[in-house]
């Protein structure tokens, strides 16, 4: 039974559901409840997943490649936005990007 669902792509349809509501609940949490992780702490690696999730059920309900493509893709996107929102100087680390802090002329 689980095979089946895995193979007409229902599961991985699951799987995208409960990150919309893992999403949903962490919204929740962040502005009405005051508690957890902002958003842009979390929102891109969530999005990433879901499409690599749709990336899968495309491939395995043998749908054309350019569909299989714009998934991962959109994917890749999601996950470089990401990396470059948490890219950034951390505290007490040099601003520059040299190694004792100091301007490169």
């Amino acid at each position: 039974m689980l095979a089946a669902r895995f193979a007409d792509g229902t599961l991985l349809l699951g799987i995208v559901l409960l990150i919309a509501v893992e999403a949903a609940l962490l919204l929740y949490l962040w502005y009405a409840r005051g508690i957890g992780l902002a958003p842009r702490a979390w929102v891109g690696n969530l999005v990433s997943g879901a499409l690599l999730m749709m990336a899968v059920r495309a491939a395995l309900l043998d749908q054309p490649w350019i569909l299989v493509a714009f998934w991962l893709l959109a994917a890749l996107f999601a996950h470089l936005l990401d990396g470059f929102a948490r890219w950034g100087a951390r505290p007490g680390h040099p601003p520059t990007g040299t190694i004792d802090g100091s301007p490169t002329d």
